[in-house]
């Protein structure tokens, strides 16, 4: 989730005087992964490091370099979350805080533009070393110098004696897990609201346009359109699609729409396993082969979480997503270890 940047450039606009805190690095066990992030300013503070005592102090470091406006606008912390803050966790986490001021506008908002693409930015800090003074660079991921190491989530790189800053160098690209839902109906409502504020992309799409809310989350965009079978044909590959409107027979034209497509990560369709049989015999007449349908899923949800209320179905979709979410990340976690040099 980036909606760090856009609250980073919220306080700027306002000048609120902020501190974003990023997990840099994360020795053992923590509360939260190396790239999470947090805002704290005088009065308030915005998304989460993983609570607890190591938040509290985090935030306490962050306010007292606020009141006092002094020292360095980045600086490291290291805590050990045992010894130093009683938690049960044990390991060691490196936390990068960083004073934002109206010169941070420009990465911010490089690293913004830089989610448009599928690749994203490279967000390099340098420290400050033989006397440099603290920066941030962004670059596109091929374009990251040399020498380093891409970490998705963010890792500290340590210089050795005179090889110059210390570097924290992560790649922010938008999340790979994009949901396209048809249907601005109970259940989109309530799927879209928890959906909001998970780790995806949300293509929500009906025709009825007073249907959809006056603000959406900011990882949601609607798509008001009487042609839903153009969303299907333009999403990217390997988009997750959840087919839920007010009208059956829409439902089962788009299904027809999607069978054709060959590089979808997820297809479900609301409704019962009476309307699934029901399909599949229409869906036979139409002489489309059951391997094909065989792939949809309906009812949808995660098996195990019953219930027909819309924020019972929602969690269970929403649970279905993530799982799919985690599965795939083991595979590219494990398609890359595999890929690897061999030192």
């Amino acid at each position: 989730m980036h909606a760090w940047i856009d609250q980073a450039l919220w306080c700027l606009d306002r000048r609120q005087a902020a501190v974003l805190v990023t997990v840099a690095w994360v020795q053992g066990s923590a509360p939260r992964e190396a790239g999470a992030k947090m805002l704290v300013s005088a009065g308030h503070q915005w998304l989460t490091i993983g609570g607890g005592h190591l938040e509290w102090k985090a935030a306490e470091s962050a306010r007292a370099r606020l009141r006092a406006d002094d020292g360095p606008d980045r600086w490291i912390e290291a805590l050990p979350l045992g010894p130093a803050l009683g938690q049960c966790c044990g390991g060691m986490v490196h936390l990068l805080f960083e004073r934002l001021r109206e010169s941070d506008r420009g990465w911010l908002e490089a690293v913004r533009a830089g989610l448009q693409s599928p690749a994203g930015r490279v967000r390099e800090v340098r420290l400050g070393g033989d006397g440099a003074a603290p920066c941030v660079r962004v670059s596109e991921p091929d374009a990251a110098a040399p020498g380093g190491i891409d970490a998705d989530a963010g890792r500290l790189l340590r210089p050795g004696p005179g090889q110059g800053c210390l570097t924290l160098r992560e790649t922010i690209r938008p999340d790979p897990l994009h949901v396209v839902i048809f249907g601005a109906g109970h259940v989109g409502q309530a799927l879209v609201h928890i959906l909001g504020t998970l780790p995806c992309r949300v293509t929500w799409v009906d025709a009825r346009d007073e249907l959809f809310p006056g603000t959406v989350p900011a990882n949601v965009s609607i798509e008001a359109t009487d042609t839903p079978e153009a969303v299907i044909d333009e999403a990217p590959p390997d988009s997750c699609f959840l087919i839920m409107t007010h009208d059956h027979a829409l439902d089962q034209r788009l299904c027809e729409q999607l069978l054709r497509r060959d590089d979808v990560a997820y297809f479900g369709l609301i409704g019962s396993q009476t309307k699934r049989r029901k399909f599949e015999h229409r869906f036979q007449a139409r002489g489309i082969p059951p391997e094909r349908y065989a792939r949809i899923v309906c009812p949808i949800g995660e098996p195990g979480i019953e219930g027909k209320q819309p924020a019972v179905i929602a969690v269970a979709v929403a649970a279905q997503l993530l799982r799919l979410r985690s599965e795939r990340e083991r595979l590219a976690g494990a398609q890359a270890r595999t890929e690897a040099p061999a030192h």
